[in-house]
């Protein structure tokens, strides 16, 4: 069953969201207030673009004992209701950031895997435009920019594309 997705914005300012301002968000997407769901929001709080992985060892550090599979499953109820955001590195590796539904779009280097948020050039979303003919109301474009950083780019050859 699908939830419906929240558009609360969840400002990790300088890496620190408060206990309430979570607390708070769960509860307008619906979603139970756990621990689990605490501790994942202020370790992705304070590790932008972290893979599950590290969320996971984040929240087993804060809690103790918590399963991978539990912290997966509580990205994908935050990924559904919209306040957590998945950024597809690879066909293979995702990364989560904090939904703040500013419109952004990423950066991925192809040899590092480094991730920069990069702001939509129109500055509203949609960012791209799609044929009316197709009889889609679209909301919303996500755009990755895939290629190598600075640091990574004088060591490796030229992609083409």
């Amino acid at each position: 069953m699908l939830t419906q997705r929240h558009d609360a914005v969840l400002d990790s300012g300088a890496g620190l969201l408060s206990p309430e301002d979570a607390e708070t968000a769960l509860r307008s997407a619906g979603l139970r207030v756990t621990a689990p769901r605490l501790a994942t929001l202020s370790v992705m709080a304070e590790n932008q673009h972290a893979d599950a992985e590290t969320l996971a060892q984040g929240v087993r550090d804060r809690l103790g004992a918590v399963s991978r599979q539990a912290v997966y499953d509580v990205l994908a109820a935050l990924t559904e209701a919209g306040l957590v955001r998945r950024v597809t590195v690879d066909e293979r590796r995702s990364r989560y950031e904090l939904a703040r539904h500013d419109n952004h779009h990423h950066l991925i280097c192809r040899s590092c895997g480094r991730i920069e948020d990069v702001p939509c050039a129109l500055g509203h979303a949609p960012c791209m435009d799609l044929d009316p003919a197709r009889g889609f109301a679209l909301e919303e474009a996500d755009v990755v920019f895939r290629g190598l950083c600075a640091d990574c780019a004088p060591t490796q050859p030229p992609h083409v594309v």
